[in-house]
């Protein structure tokens, strides 16, 4: 009853994550590694990025990742420590017609006794402890990704690391000297994953993408480190009005999007942006608005409410104007350098 069970919510779990399981034969593991697992949508972006002859995913857990990711290699390495886990990914990926080398051992010992050299070694740390509570540093992670990123970067010619969207960006520049490319994923504006490229060379231009999956939004391209060297231009609401997506508010280039983008910032707190002529290619939304006076706001009316550095939230000012939540029509409650402001569509 315990496998059925199993196998029932390994389906339920599919049908969002990784649709492409939905075959007969194929094994679902426990819950957790289902949770750990990547989606098919971000492996799939991961996979556009990477080419050549070996592949070796050091942590392949249920295998999404390795699935996709190992799409234009030659040769495919598994390692896995669950032996359990690994069976049920060599079970599924002969269902798939899929062929790899499992090998059941800690990546530790593997990485002790390997002698091979690849064009990409991939991992996913685990990213609980033994009491199952979430870390985020890197040498909290199993395995310790500071202690082997040596071992690691000596043995491919790019080490690909995915991490916890909650990592900060500025403590991995400062730990992996390697570094030579970050990815901030998102899916529908959900940020997913945080993924570094390494390699045995210390790079001096660290290049950045912010990419919002399921979405319209175009990639969004900057370097490292150019943030601090970039001043926003501000302004008070012109006729359009851009507030950024996750990936670049993760990313915290909040100067840069002024300067690259050619807009206007509201103010130093508020990471909205203004510009009279439309910026079509801008990550993340944009709205056509005017400022308008809180006695034009009328009660019951109905808007989508939006606040950012404002006092109240958005719960709070439905309650305060007596507005209903949804439709067509929106309200952003913010601030400009000359005060707080409220903007509506037209």
């Amino acid at each position: 009853m315990h496998e059925i069970v199993q196998q029932i919510k390994g389906k339920q779990v599919a049908q969002k994550k990784f649709p492409f399981l939905l075959k007969e034969g194929i094994i679902f593991p426990p819950q957790l590694n289902l949770e750990q697992s990547s989606s098919e949508k971000t492996a799939l972006y991961k996979s556009k990025l990477l080419q050549g002859d070996k592949f070796i995913d050091l942590t392949a857990g249920f295998g999404i990742d390795a699935y996709y990711l190992s799409e234009n290699f030659h040769e495919i390495t598994l390692v896995e420590q669950n032996p359990d886990l690994l069976e049920i990914v060599r079970n599924n990926w002969n269902v798939l017609g899929k062929k790899a080398k499992f090998i059941n051992q800690k990546l530790e010992n593997f990485l002790q006794e390997n002698k091979d050299f690849f064009d990409v070694i991939y991992l996913d740390p685990a990213r609980r402890d033994n009491n199952k509570n979430k870390v985020f540093l890197l040498e909290d992670l199993s395995p310790d990704i500071l202690s082997i990123q040596d071992t690691l970067t000596s043995s491919a010619h790019k080490v690909v690391i995915k991490l916890s969207p909650l990592i900060d960006l500025k403590y991995l520049v400062s730990v992996l000297p390697g570094i030579f490319r970050m990815d901030i994923i998102a899916v529908k504006n959900d940020v997913k994953e945080i993924v570094v490229f390494l390699s045995n060379e210390k790079s001096k231009n660290i290049s950045c993408n912010c990419v919002n999956l399921e979405s319209d939004d175009p990639v969004f391209e900057f370097i490292f480190g150019d943030e601090e060297d970039t001043i926003a231009e501000y302004g008070e609401p012109e006729k359009y009005i851009y507030i950024p997506n996750n990936t670049v508010l993760k990313a915290g280039i909040f100067n840069l999007i002024s300067e690259k983008m050619g807009l206007k910032k509201l103010h130093p707190n508020t990471h909205i942006y203004t510009s009279d002529s439309l910026v079509s290619n801008f990550p993340g939304r944009i709205f056509e608005m005017e400022i308008i006076d809180a006695k034009k706001i009328k009660k019951k009316s109905q808007y989508n409410i939006i606040a950012k550095n404002y006092p109240l939230k958005p719960e709070e000012l439905k309650k305060k104007y007596s507005i209903k939540d949804g439709g067509e029509n929106y309200l952003i409650f913010t601030q400009s350098k000359k005060g707080k402001i409220i903007l509506k569509s037209v």
